[in-house]
């Protein structure tokens, strides 16, 4: 099962990652968008870890609550709101229960995925994170490690996509040829979720 201190470890992890990955997520978004996605999203994931040290949320959708409140007051443009939405819908759809499983999350994912769809009016294709988080949501239900296969793989597809939504959107055919740096950012989100529940020996949970 799936505690608070699980949760908080996913997102520690993730935060790492992002300051590992953090100029090559600005350089992906140079070409297409502000050049800003690596250090608006490594400013974001600080002060979640901050703010979780110094809160200690003790239930799983709490601790999505307060990641996802503190990255849409930290990261500038589109990827606070867009980030901040997902963690938050998505441990709303949690609710106050102390433990979830992976089939909960899941479901609870999906959720909050469909929220970050219903914000930026984008679908699988548009080039953008949710190429990259829809089939990751889809194959959580299957594993931890399909979900990141599945996560990985869409950030890739979004190379040859014509953007048609979101700041890369902008450049028109431009944006032919280069990997979308929001699918590739949450791609990494979704590894790190799934490295932690390997690391936890929870690769296996489900509600089966």
């Amino acid at each position: 099962m799936l505690d608070a201190e699980f949760f908080c470890r996913w997102l520690t992890l993730a935060a790492s990652w992002v300051e590992r990955d953090a100029d090559r997520l600005t350089a992906l978004d140079s070409p297409i968008g502000d050049a800003d996605h690596g250090s608006n999203l490594l400013r974001g994931f600080r002060a979640v870890i901050a703010t979780l040290d110094e809160q200690h949320p003790d239930t799983p959708g709490a601790v999505l609550a307060v990641a996802g409140r503190r990255l849409v007051s930290t990261v500038g443009g589109a990827s606070g709101p867009l980030y901040g939405t997902l963690l938050r819908r998505t441990g709303k759809a949690l609710g106050d229960a102390v433990e979830v499983d992976r089939d909960e999350l899941a479901e609870a994912l999906r959720t909050g995925v469909d929220a970050v769809a219903g914000l930026g009016g984008a679908t699988p294709g548009d080039k953008t994170m949710l190429d990259a988080l829809v089939p990751a949501a889809t194959a959580l239900r299957t594993s931890f490690a399909a979900a990141r296969e599945a996560a990985e793989q869409g950030a890739l597809a979004t190379t040859p996509m014509l953007a048609r939504k979101g700041r890369a959107s902008y450049v028109g055919e431009r944006s032919i040829g280069h990997q979308d740096p929001g699918a590739t950012s949450s791609a990494l989100l979704v590894a790190a979720l799934a490295e932690t529940a390997g690391a936890s020996g929870e690769e296996d949970t489900s509600g089966e």
